[in-house]
């Protein structure tokens, strides 16, 4: 029996066929850097779907347990077991010239490289697939993408959870319906590349302490230096660098590597040099002072504001305002935050407190009455045309409140053909789905009824247009979630697509070099910010916003393109934002304004008062990511 059957509606089985090996872990944490794997299981099924071997075991960690309640392995159970270096190379053997398949695969991956090299051993593992990812392909009208949902949507039955044997045994379950579901809708399966690792090249370095200060800006010549001033040293200097930084950061000084317009000071004994920091300090103007001033100033330097004192007064600020703006004697509507963050009406739901609901803004202008969404509840994929019109009916279908797809899945609800679409090789399986294909003009005629989707769905992410906002919920009581802002896009065979993240401060720059994430660093140092590839199609940047620093202000995700291509050839680039990485979006837009531009800037999350929010931005910049990694105070090396 195939894990995929082919059928009249079905392609050959070829792209769905692998030798796999499934694997679930229990780990003591969530960092694979730092945390243990306590038990593991592996199931081998070939090709046709025959289970070829099976393997799990409980491991001695050699340290604390962690979460008992959540994986039920206490310090005794875990006493007798084995280490992980002693099965390694069984395992190694089950994941030899196999897929990986996981739940989250990079989670299990990244374990699983970590505790092979700790046993000094190689991880025998040249691709993955993660089931989750696969799904978002799919798209079940499920309420989450868990395990254990899917297993129930799929008719899997599930004994134990977090039973790592158990729940490779349902995986594989869920594995046997999302090929069959992949093959009825004819994806390409989101198959990732797994070059060699070792831990010298992916263990992130130890985390620095970021200033404490807000930067007050350049110094005045001949002033003092101040509390946060961030400073650059460059050329040879009398005493060693690092005593100099040293003595710079203990004093509560901002030491940066680059020059930008909010570097307060630049510190040389060659002011005339023709470095590239010295020629950017005088072109933008920044102050400069030599080695021995510069000793002489860190003696008698003046208090700065932490960044503590900073947020505490906007907080106090904005609870001030929402106060006076909850009191009904106020009759005076709540002034805009920005530009883009313009509030709508939403119908269908009303206004709610930021800890219980999310408030959306939006970049679009206010108009009166009420908006007609006849679209509202469907799911377009528009195919045909070119990079301009597509994006122009893309536009149409969200102002009429429905959503734009670029991929199909059996989230679609509609498709609208442009002229050359009907040549589109996805045609084939729309016809075979039996999907309502529509002309141009049915999206011109917003007065036309419209039939509800038959099958029936949760309630979809709200969908923000380009500019729109969101804020991100805080429950009230319970921990600050995880959020994952997941970019996607149209498979490409002749380059790339990297989603990058820079974490910045109130001056739109870097702090620090380790704040800028990209798949060369794929972790800040301290594990809050993540970049994870769920395909060659899906990146995901993960934020623990709970943790940032308050020296972090925004973080800016963006995507960038290799070689000499464009966006205009990639197309739309989906954004989605969740409280999870299988928790239902909480919202999505769709981005494909981009033509000639090699970068693009998809979100902004950022922090307003007391409360986090979501820019979906889709600003895009012809030049490549070293010059816009530069506007943010980063040099790349070559």
């Amino acid at each position: 029996m195939s894990l995929v059957s082919a059928g009249p509606d079905r392609p050959t089985v070829g792209d769905y066929a692998h030798d796999w090996a499934l694997i679930d872990v229990e780990t003591s944490g969530l960092i694979p850097r730092r945390d243990r794997v306590l038990s593991v299981a592996v199931v081998t099924v070939s090709p046709e779907g025959r289970e070829t071997g099976e393997f799990s075991t409980l491991l001695n960690p050699g340290c604390d347990p962690g979460p008992i309640e959540v994986h039920g392995l206490t310090a005794e159970r875990l006493r007798d077991a084995p280490t992980f270096g002693q099965v390694a190379g069984q395992i190694g053997a089950m994941l030899q010239d196999r897929v990986l398949v996981a739940h989250n695969a990079q989670f299990d991956y990244d374990f699983l490289a970590h505790e092979f090299a700790r046993a000094r051993m190689w991880l025998p593992v040249s691709r993955r697939l993660c089931t989750l990812a696969l799904n978002r392909q799919v798209d079940p009208p499920t309420d989450d993408l868990k395990l254990g949902t899917l297993a129930a949507h799929y008719g899997v039955p599930r004994q134990r959870a977090h039973d790592a044997l158990d729940d490779t045994r349902v995986l594989a379950g869920v594995l046997r319906a999302s090929l069959r579901e992949a093959a009825r809708l004819d994806l390409p399966l989101p198959l990732v590349t797994c070059p060699p690792r070792a831990e010298s090249q992916f263990t992130p370095k130890p985390p620095k302490t970021p200033c404490a200060y807000r930067n007050p800006g350049p110094m005045t010549p001949g002033g003092p230096l101040r509390q946060g001033m961030k400073v650059v040293i460059t050329g040879e200097t009398a005493h060693a660098r690092a005593e100099l930084i040293g003595r710079a950061v203990a004093a509560g000084l901002n030491m940066m590597t680059s020059v930008s317009r909010h570097t307060s000071v630049l510190v040389t004994n060659e002011p005339a040099s023709d470095s590239v920091k010295a020629r950017r300090a005088r072109s933008e103007g920044v102050p400069v002072i030599d080695e021995h001033t510069f000793l002489r100033l860190l003696t008698e330097i003046r208090p700065g504001t932490t960044f503590e004192t900073a947020v505490a007064t906007a907080a106090t600020a904005a609870t001030e305002s929402e106060a006076q703006l909850a009191t009904p004697a106020s009759p005076a509507p709540r002034p805009a935050d920005a530009a883009l963050d313009r509030k709508t009406a939403t119908p269908s739901a009303p206004a709610a407190s930021t800890a219980t609901a999310p408030r959306i803004r939006s970049a679009e202008p206010a108009t009166d009455g009420v908006p007609d969404r006849p679209l509202a509840g469907h799911r377009v994929l528009v195919v045909g045309g070119d990079h301009s019109d597509a994006a122009a009916a893309r536009t149409h279908v969200v102002a009429l409140g429905g959503s734009a797809a670029i991929n199909l899945s059996a989230g679609v609800t509609d498709v609208v053909v442009l002229p050359g679409g009907e040549r589109d090789r996805r045609m084939t399986r729309i016809k075979a789905l039996g999907l309502p294909v529509h002309a141009p003009d049915w999206l011109t005629t917003p007065t036309t009824v419209v039939r509800p989707p038959t099958t029936p769905r949760p309630q979809g992410p709200a969908v923000l247009p380009r500019g729109g906002v969101i804020d991100l919920p805080m429950p009230p009581g319970a921990p600050f979630p995880v959020w994952h802002i997941t970019a996607s896009w149209t498979p490409q065979s002749r380059f790339d697509v990297d989603v990058v993240a820079f974490l910045v401060d109130e001056d739109e720059q870097v702090p620090l070099d380790q704040d800028f994430i990209f798949y060369g660093a794929p972790e800040s140092p301290a594990g809050t910010v993540r970049l994870l590839t769920g395909g060659p199609a899906e990146q995901t940047i993960t934020l623990d916003l709970a943790s940032l620093p308050p020296t972090t202000r925004k973080v800016v995700v963006a995507a960038a393109i290799d070689d000499n291509e464009t966006f205009g050839t990639v197309g739309a680039i989906q954004i989605s934002a969740a409280p999870g990485n299988s928790a239902t979006p909480l919202a999505r837009a769709t981005l494909d304004a981009a033509t000639t531009e090699r970068t693009m800037l998809l979100a902004e999350i950022y922090r307003r008062g007391p409360v986090w929010r979501l820019r979906a931005v889709g600003q895009g910049y012809d030049h490549a990511l070293d010059a816009l990694a530069r506007g943010y105070g980063v040099d790349i090396a070559e």
